[in-house]
């Protein structure tokens, strides 16, 4: 049985994979895209952990490193086949790195027994193992028809991150996301092409992603929203003083708030999880000042 997971695997990374083909940016729009306000955020959390170089995984064209070079900052970029350092340090970000790995899904049959989504989105072999120990954690599947992305494989990605953090080392994870207090019933699995959301086909034709169980990966779980005005960005708008006075300063702030309102909307990118953990005392210090409002 081919399931979902091997399929979707194949699709975007495979020799003709999605992503050995196409560039994110064509597809799908992203934090780093929408502002460079947020790659100086990222910035300041950076200065504010005491790191001098950030590593960027799932760098894509490496526009958020453009941002941090230009706020001073040394910038390992990380994308597809690049291996990861054996110790990381600084100040590591993956952003939108875990939903575009692909994962076991689970839909929860007639009689109540979880079964693997075959290629084609049909129920399978029954779910055993770790797989069915992490739904029964993390993702309960109460009636029939209900699906779970099983989130084995994001968990072990991270955990493999994390172990590479030398001491003053901070990670941080944004994504896409949900906690066990609000699963969606029927999973959040989906595509993207040329910008517009599609199904998920697993043909390489488009990107195909599912938001992440947040509070499976470990550390401390904060919205995108949160984290953002904690570093500094703010969607108020230029007093109309300002305008008569400085109207080209006026137009340039007033720019700037509309991109933070983007980064910040409680029912878009703001709504992002940012889930941080941090090597040693003095580290998780420095993080928790720097991301808590």
């Amino acid at each position: 049985m081919t399931t979902f997971r091997q399929a979707w695997d194949q699709a975007l990374y495979g020799p003709e994979g999605f992503y050995r083909r196409e560039r994110p940016a064509a597809h799908f729009r992203t934090s780093v895209h929408a502002s460079g306000l947020f790659g100086q955020a990222v910035a300041r959390l950076a200065h504010a952990v005491d790191a001098s170089q950030v590593v960027d995984i799932a760098a894509g064209s490496g526009e958020l490193g453009e941002v941090l070079r230009a706020e001073g900052l040394q910038v390992l970029d990380i994308e597809l086949d690049d291996a990861l350092p054996d110790r990381l340090t600084g100040l590591v970000i993956a952003n939108e790195w875990l939903d575009n790995m692909p994962c076991e899904l689970a839909e929860l049959d007639s009689a109540g027994v979880p079964r693997y989504l075959r290629a084609d989105l049909t129920p399978g072999d029954v779910v055993t193992g770790n797989d069915l120990e992490w739904l029964e954690r993390w993702w309960p599947l109460l009636e029939p028809g209900d699906r779970a992305e099983i989130g084995i494989t994001r968990d072990e990605a991270w955990a493999d991150v994390l172990g590479r953090l030398e001491e003053g080392a901070v990670a941080v994870a944004i994504d896409y996301g949900h906690l066990r207090a609000g699963r969606p019933p029927y999973g959040t699995l989906t595509g993207f092409r040329n910008g517009h959301e599609c199904d998920p086909v697993p043909d390489g034709s488009c990107d195909i992603t599912a938001h992440v169980a947040l509070d499976s990966l470990g550390g401390t779980v904060t919205t995108q929203r949160e984290a953002l005005q904690a570093l500094g960005v703010t969607a108020a708008r230029p007093s109309q003083e300002l305008a008569r006075e400085e109207p080209l300063r006026y137009l340039a702030e007033l720019s700037s708030a509309g991109e933070a309102a983007e980064l910040l909307d409680p029912s878009g990118l703001g709504a992002f999880g940012w889930v941080w953990t941090a090597a040693g005392e003095s580290a998780v210090r420095r993080a928790s000042r720097a991301l808590s409002a």
